[in-house]
């Protein structure tokens, strides 16, 4: 896990980039019933905005609220384990809220029909849920924090 303020940037930068590259490439998926070259296009063709939407997100709406409440409900004796798991939590349930809204407002700007919103963003927040936190706890949670241990071994990012 980040130990300052600048390895918690660059540890964002690299977990805004996994998770939102695979819940597009899912939520893509979804939509076309089938997992082709043109999903994979599609996907990171809309990387970009998708990216640093969540990335401002993370970064100035979600982080900070998301780290004080799991520090509430965590206790003093909670080991590494609980605390990593706690916060991943913590984190992804609002991201998936603001990214759901995210995904709906991006299909009804195709459609125009925008009296659909509230059911598509909903039925997003159910469909991403189900993908989100089981991929941020055992895929994306640790490959990310073993490569940014690996290229940033503790103490080479300073405060």
């Amino acid at each position: 896990m980040p130990r300052n303020k600048r390895e918690s940037f660059v540890y964002t930068i690299m977990m805004c980039f996994v998770m939102v590259f695979w819940m597009s490439l899912y939520n893509i998926y979804l939509h076309a019933g089938t997992f082709t070259l043109e999903v994979l296009e599609t996907a990171w063709v809309g990387l970009p905005l998708g990216y640093l939407c969540a990335l401002l997100l993370d970064w100035f709406v979600v982080s900070t609220p998301a780290k004080n409440f799991a520090f509430k409900i965590l206790p003093d004796s909670a080991g590494p384990v609980r605390k990593v798991l706690t916060i991943s939590c913590c984190m992804v349930l609002p991201m998936v809220f603001f990214m759901s809204l995210y995904g709906a407002v991006e299909v009804l700007s195709h459609t125009q029909n925008w009296d659909q919103l509230f059911i598509i963003w909903g039925t997003n927040i159910l469909k991403n849920i189900v993908m989100a936190i089981p991929f941020q706890l055992f895929i994306a949670g640790p490959l990310v924090r073993k490569v940014f241990r690996t290229i940033f071994p503790v103490g080479t990012i300073l405060a």
